[in-house]
């Protein structure tokens, strides 16, 4: 079976799930790469079979984080890390970038708008992805020097989020880099200088660059006997296959030393040192206790522990730390989740903004007696909306799962956790059990709204924060899985859409019906209320729903709201505020 966000490294797969039905215009391509998923993965996911040779997802690394600045975490981030990976592979400085996007994916029409070409720079620059620089990237852009070219060419890429670059640096080098955003930050160097390389920045990676594979097995037999370095969890020898430069790729958990760097360096052209963008690091023999709702219950028999220390299992064992590391990782970030509320219940302000601060009016009227009385209902929405708004204001954010569907679950989670009186201790084991489910989807689905729309964000986002929230009304294991079934059900067929390319509106709604969804389902798990479908089953539907949604509701700009006459003179209107890469001049003009 196959993560869907890989299937663009196997376009062996025998047989296809469904029909390439809405397979029209532009986005037929596109159609062919999210309906191809294995018939095998369908059949086999319930016995928990996997590709050995894939790292399984991390709490941190996959669902919970980036911690970062930005509209998309799929665009920002996710091309941030790409970037950071560049500048390593260029020796630290990049003088020229060509970025080509191909038509026939999502980055033509979401690249200016939704923060690719202002992670990318980001990156080029070595910046962390809650840069403050990057609120006004544009004027670091003129001043680095940088020469950024971006062009729109249709070269057949199979995923839709495909970043394909040429870059050069002073020393006169020049590099080809491909690369994947497959969801939630998560990224996938595929191609280096036209050799197939499987890179996605959680290790200490060094790639060494020689004039033949002869010399790069002569040197990878060498590097294999010496005793003085790292644990060595993977090398590769790759070569473009037309009898040109071979790379030997070598990844470790921490850096080679530099006296193994210079003997290195006597018998190759160049090499570089490439750190990870990655906050848990892979290693190649990584062995979890679960990867389905089921063996996890299994595991759980005659032991009965609680849903949190499941999920705290589960990640040290991936991350190759200790449970109490988990638990203070996590307890990290919900502090920055609660100042991303705060911050947004302060009021925010930015220019390059579809929608005013909205949050102050309504803690206001609610306060006042001006609302419907809702209560804990009310209170979800004002933590959802804050943090939005912290988002759209280029305020720190956690991606939960993703930027654009940060504010359902760290917003739903926080406002029943203040209502109930819980402490961020139980807040903190709650998020582990919301990382867990992630996890889940992360494995037998997706992130990506680019191949599943927005069930693939804000659904998640319900699904999780409905086990959470669970948890922390004192719910049990099986109840808690119950409220995330019951929730993602009844998230399929959400569209993704942003009016203006903004990951503003509908967001902003469809983060708030995500996170009273959660409410609502969690209360109907505690009254065992019964959702029928278990859990492992429900992904596998979601998946399949998700990849039948047509192409122009994926995200693309290409239909639903996005294309509406108001939406299109909201874009009109927001058009001369975008960097002018062409150019190489900033176009902002006043509100």
């Amino acid at each position: 079976p196959l993560r869907p966000s890989r299937l663009a490294l196997t376009p062996h797969c025998p047989v296809m799930l469904g029909s390439l039905r809405g397979a029209r215009g532009f986005s037929g391509a596109l159609a062919v790469f999210r309906r191809s998923i294995c018939v095998s993965q369908v059949r086999h996911a319930y016995e928990d079979t996997r590709d050995a040779t894939l790292t399984p997802p991390s709490i941190f690394n996959d669902v919970l984080g980036p911690v970062m600045r930005g509209p998309s975490s799929s665009h920002g981030a996710a091309a941030l890390r790409v970037g950071r990976i560049c500048r390593d592979l260029m020796g630290g400085n990049v003088t020229k970038a060509l970025v080509e996007y191909d038509p026939n994916g999502s980055l033509v029409t979401t690249h200016a708008g939704q923060g690719s070409d202002m992670g990318l720079f980001g990156g080029l620059l070595g910046w962390d992805a809650e840069e403050e620089k990057l609120r006004d990237f544009q004027k670091h852009a003129d001043a680095a020097g940088i020469e950024m070219d971006i062009q729109y060419v249709d070269y057949g890429a199979e995923h839709p989020n495909t970043y394909k670059m040429t870059l050069w640096n002073e020393e006169g080098e020049s590099r080809e880099v491909t690369a994947l955003s497959t969801g939630g930050g998560m990224i996938e160097v595929i191609k280096i200088d036209g050799c197939d390389v499987m890179m996605e920045g959680d290790f200490h990676e060094t790639i060494a660059r020689l004039g033949s594979v002869e010399a790069a097995v002569e040197l990878e037999g060498w590097l294999e006997k010496q005793e003085d370095i790292p644990p060595i969890q993977v090398t590769r020898v790759l070569s473009s296959g037309n009898g040109g430069a071979a790379f030997l790729q070598v990844k470790t958990r921490a850096r080679l030393p530099d006296s193994t760097i210079d003997t290195m360096a006597e018998h190759a052209e160049s090499i570089r040192r490439i750190s990870p963008v990655m906050p848990v690091l892979g290693s190649s023999d990584i062995s979890v206790p679960y990867l389905t709702a089921t063996k996890m219950l299994e595991y759980n028999t005659g032991k009965d522990l609680p849903f949190w220390k499941l999920a705290a299992h589960y990640e040290a064992a991936r991350g190759g730390i200790t449970e109490e590391e988990v638990l203070a990782n996590m307890k990290k970030l919900v502090t920055i989740m609660r100042a991303a509320v705060d911050t947004g219940r302060k009021g925010t302000e930015y220019k390059d903004r579809i929608l005013p601060c909205q949050t102050l009016s309504f803690e206001r009227e609610m306060n006042n007696g001006g609302l419907i009385p809702g209560d804990i209902i009310n209170t979800i929405i004002l933590y959802v909306s804050a943090i939005m708004e912290t988002k759209s204001s280029m305020g720190v954010i956690v991606a939960a799962p993703t930027a654009g569907s940060a504010g359902c679950l760290p917003g739903a989670v926080l406002a029943v956790a203040d209502t109930l009186k819980k402490n961020d201790d139980d807040v903190a084991q709650a998020m582990l059990v919301a990382g867990f489910i992630g996890v889940l989807i992360q494995e037998h689905a997706t992130f990506a709204a680019e191949v599943a729309g927005c069930m693939a964000e804000c659904g998640a986002g319900s699904g999780m924060a409905a086990a959470a929230i669970t948890t922390l009304g004192g719910g049990t294991v099986d109840q808690a899985l119950g409220a995330s079934s019951l929730a993602l059900q009844s998230s399929f067929g959400m569209t993704c859409d942003p009016i203006a390319n903004r990951v503003e509106a509908p967001c902003l709604g469809k983060n708030t019906i995500a996170a009273t969804n959660a409410l609502s389902c969690s209360n109907m798990a505690l009254a065992n209320f019964k959702h029928l479908i278990p859990l492992d089953e429900v992904l596998i539907a979601f998946m399949e729903v998700g990849q039948a949604l047509p192409d122009e509701l994926c995200c693309t700009g290409r239909g639903g709201l996005a294309v509406t006459p108001s939406a299109r003179e909201i874009e009109k209107r927001l058009g001369d505020k975008r960097y002018d890469w062409e150019s190489g001049k900033s176009k902002k003009v006043a509100c």
